[in-house]
């Protein structure tokens, strides 16, 4: 679905993320893993069209950035702005609302069921700023949930949210999985993605490898990818999420 030709890409002429090559596949559940600092949340940036690619290119196939939905970072989010959990949700449906246009009783009706099946029910008319992480972190599933994507990014969704939470996303995450959608999740524990994942990209601003996870997310290469993002390797390039 998502072909990677030699993809740089820089932050002020800097490279951070060198020469990616590969592809995610249609129907692939994949991660996106390394070391802090290894340009996860840069590459995955990079395909939803929020940061530039400085040199390669992207090509997909069978998917436009239309037919995408891309779940930040809850830290990202700015929390403050005065909306309830039903609007935050119904934002999803932007490509046909123009942002927080009109809302149709039948959008209503589903963004309300989104908020349901994330274990957010009754919670519509509650701003966002009340939530706890977790439960606000369930609020942006529900959020892609309405946007019915073919091509679903998420960057760290499991971040500071407990065992249970964590849980009841891993499993809408397979249910997507299960209903023929590409995603792609930005991830740091390796046994989550050893025991949920087919498909892993490890990488270090560069490739380390690329395969299945059980074969990738080995010692030898931890070695090589914490040693790409050491200090002494790499200390004059500004450091990528």
């Amino acid at each position: 679905m998502i072909k990677l030709h030699d993809v740089t890409i820089a932050y002020d002429r800097i490279p951070a993320v060198h020469h990616i090559k590969g592809e995610f596949k249609k129907g692939a559940l994949s991660a996106i893993a390394g070391p802090n600092g290894a340009g996860k949340s840069t590459l995955l940036k990079a395909i939803a069209g929020i940061l530039p690619i400085f040199e390669g290119s992207l090509e997909f196939v069978g998917v436009t950035r239309q037919e995408m939905a891309y779940l930040p970072q809850a830290a990202e989010v700015q929390r403050d702005f005065p909306i309830n959990l039903l609007q935050l949700v119904c934002s999803g449906f932007w490509q046909v609302s123009h942002g927080f246009g009109r809302i149709s009783n039948a959008q209503k009706e589903q963004a309300e069921a989104a908020l349901e099946a994330v274990g957010l029910c009754g919670f519509a008319k509650r701003n966002i700023d009340s939530l706890s992480i977790g439960q606000f972190q369930r609020a942006l599933f529900a959020r892609v949930l309405v946007q019915d994507a073919k091509l679903i990014l998420l960057d760290e969704p499991f971040n500071a949210i407990d065992f249970a939470t964590t849980n009841a996303l891993l499993q809408i995450i397979k249910q997507w999985h299960g209903e023929g959608r590409t995603i792609i999740c930005v991830l740091h524990d390796f046994e989550q993605i050893k025991e949920h994942f087919n498909d892993c990209l490890l990488m270090a601003r560069e490739m380390i490898g690329w395969g299945k996870p059980r074969e990738i997310l080995q010692p030898e290469y931890f070695m090589k990818a914490h040693f790409f993002c050491s200090d002494d390797v790499h200390h004059h390039v500004r450091k990528p999420a």
